[in-house]
């Protein structure tokens, strides 16, 4: 009987970092990996067996990836859905665009959550300016202003604490769609990663702490320092997600966390900067969970083997970091290969294995963040 999974070649839309360590997992695997991203040398290029050099709207590029591959996934949610059903088959494209679609805009990520009973927080829709002003009146202040689509690491939102954010929230209500959101006092930030297969079986991931500077995720920590009672919310939250979508891959949930509850701040389809921390400290990394997620392979039960804090590098703590290196054997440094080092682009991680609270102290100590 042939094996179905020897020589079985793997596309990716994207070839950002995601794409890179997606890539390296399922080449320790022995399979086959070409990455489609109109950069030529993207990070994912320099791991993998080939890459078609086109935009992901490229129908004829898909249609070039498709003729190569036995099963495609993608590496970031902001991909065409449109181009992709009208391009590649269910078979070949298992994860589908419905996750997609709802993790694409806002508004439909709500709409969504809140059908399924997920906690949210209070939120209007905001197309114009007028939307604005009744959204205000509705929500009260402090407020944050999200375009309901393309925003990530604090950009397209807007907080608003009183009038006098006022202009630059009219500013983006002109220009986009957009979303209100009460401000949600918490406690926490906190995420959890969940791989689902088309048999519905489900890789879910321990509950991650996470601290962010100028809206940039800065610090991972793993067991995140809440009660087992809300950590179990947490999953039960992210299970209830997956299967409502149907998911197939890996899906990255992001909550805020107050006293007693959870709520649920925003989705995302694919494997998330933080879950990087698993590929140290878990038995199985949450790329390894994506490539047997879309192959629709068994899903292995997630087992945390160390306490651990994972770090983002910037551009600007690159060179820092790099001097580091030489004084910290213990810590795993990853560098995502980009070309072009940029303020506050993210431009690798590092992750430390072992007892919170000295992992965090040694970061501050370097002065470097």
């Amino acid at each position: 009987m042939n094996n179905p999974f020897l020589n079985t070649t793997i596309g990716i839309i994207g070839g950002g970092q995601l794409g890179k360590m997606m890539a390296q997992s399922a080449k320790r695997q022995g399979y086959r990996v070409i990455v489609l991203d109109p950069q030529a040398d993207c990070p994912t290029s320099q791991v993998c067996d080939q890459q078609i050099v086109a935009g992901y709207d490229e129908p004829q590029a898909l249609r070039q990836l498709a003729e190569q591959c036995d099963v495609i996934t993608y590496e970031f949610e902001n991909v065409d859905c449109d181009t992709i059903a009208q391009t590649l088959s269910p078979t070949l494209f298992p994860q589908g665009i419905r996750t997609l679609q709802v993790s694409q805009n806002r508004l439909a990520e709500k709409a969504f959550l809140t059908e399924q009973n997920i906690p949210v927080g209070a939120f209007q829709t905001v197309r114009s300016v007028q939307d604005l002003a009744s959204a205000i009146e509705k929500i009260g202040y402090p407020a944050v202003l999200k375009t309901t689509r393309f925003g990530y690491d604090g950009k397209g939102q807007v907080v608003l604490k009183s009038e006098v954010d006022l202009d630059k929230a009219r500013q983006l209500a002109e220009s986009q769609e957009c979303v209100l959101e009460a401000w949600v006092n918490f406690e926490k930030e906190v995420s959890i990663m969940i791989g689902r297969n088309l048999n519905g079986d489900c890789s879910i991931f321990p509950v991650s702490e996470n601290i962010h500077l100028n809206n940039i995720l800065h610090l991972s920590i793993v067991p995140a320092r809440i009660s087992p009672s809300l950590a179990e919310k947490v999953q039960a939250c992210a299970e209830k997600i997956a299967n409502a979508l149907n998911l197939v891959g890996m899906l990255g949930v992001e909550f805020f966390v107050t006293e007693n509850e959870v709520y649920v701040n925003e989705i995302a389809p694919r494997p998330h900067n933080s879950g990087h921390y698993s590929i140290e400290a878990c038995n199985f990394s949450q790329f390894d969970t994506a490539i047997a997620a879309v192959l629709n392979l068994p899903m292995p039960k997630i087992r945390l083997n160390s306490p651990v804090v994972m770090v983002n590098v910037l551009g600007q703590h690159q060179q820092a970091v790099y001097a580091e290196k030489a004084r910290q054997p213990q810590w795993h440094f990853h560098d995502y290969g980009k070309h072009e080092s940029k303020h506050n682009r993210k431009m690798g991680h590092i992750t430390i294995l072992g007892e919170i609270e000295a992992s965090l102290n040694a970061i501050t100590q370097t002065q470097i963040w």
